[in-house]
């Protein structure tokens, strides 16, 4: 089990002892996936791009298993707005960005973030890193458990709108599935879910999650939402 007040002291480790039956289907996905049936945005070979991390965690709510994420303030220079995972870069008191590196900044990250006690999370996966180009952002998605539950909510406004659970449910429920249309002509998947419009890299994710986990419903790829040039 992690005992994430390790992010900085004690070892950060990955675990899948004890872990929800409901969980077995994406445990099989971390075990399996290629990186390239996540996204065709691979890291680069030449080594370039920022090392970072984002904190994928399933809990359990009073609507059954969810997902945590946050908004991301509107005045930030990079993803302004978006709903996301916690996440952000690693810090050299992370670590090795080849070793436990992204398990610890994903925890710290989601601590300054969210307010999350990190002692409550168990790490059970990583899927392979991928890339944000807009951004330059290699990303190491860790995936956790929250297995003791605490508080969470916006801790600082400038970095964060606000923090909030999505259940699964929601988001494999057909009606709240629609593709997004960019003017430069990518398209990709969005939930509109919390009164939220969830796409762009954190979309790609779940939308993966859900199809190689056998969760995903058949729903309507001809919905679509446009989005403009700031997005």
């Amino acid at each position: 089990m992690t005992r994430a007040s390790g992010t900085q002291d004690g070892p950060v480790v990955l675990s899948k002892d004890g872990l929800p039956a409901w969980l077995d289907p994406v445990v099989r996905v971390v075990e399996t996936v290629e990186p390239l049936q996540l996204s065709r945005f691979l890291p680069p070979k030449s080594g370039a791009g920022r090392q970072s991390a984002v904190l994928i965690l399933f809990g359990e709510g009073e609507h059954g298993p969810e997902l945590l994420l946050m908004e991301r303030a509107s005045s930030l220079r990079s993803h302004a707005g978006q709903p996301s995972f916690p996440g952000g870069a690693l810090d050299p008191e992370d670590g090795d960005p080849k070793a436990d590196g992204p398990l610890r900044a994903a925890l710290r990250e989601a601590e300054e973030e969210t307010g999350l006690d990190p002692g409550g999370v168990q790490l059970f996966g990583v899927l392979p890193k991928l890339y944000i180009p807009v951004s330059g952002f290699v990303v190491t998605p860790v995936l956790g458990w929250w297995r003791e539950p605490s508080p969470v909510d916006v801790v600082d406004p400038n970095e964060t709108a606000r923090v909030f659970t999505v259940p699964v449910a929601d988001l494999t429920n057909p009606d709240n599935r629609a593709t997004t249309v960019h003017p430069s002509g990518h398209r990709g998947p969005a939930f509109l879910v919390e009164s939220a419009l969830v796409w762009g890299f954190t979309a790609g994710i779940i939308d993966r999650l859900l199809h190689f986990s056998g969760w995903e419903r058949p729903w309507d790829r001809e919905k679509q939402v446009p989005l403009d040039w700031r997005s």
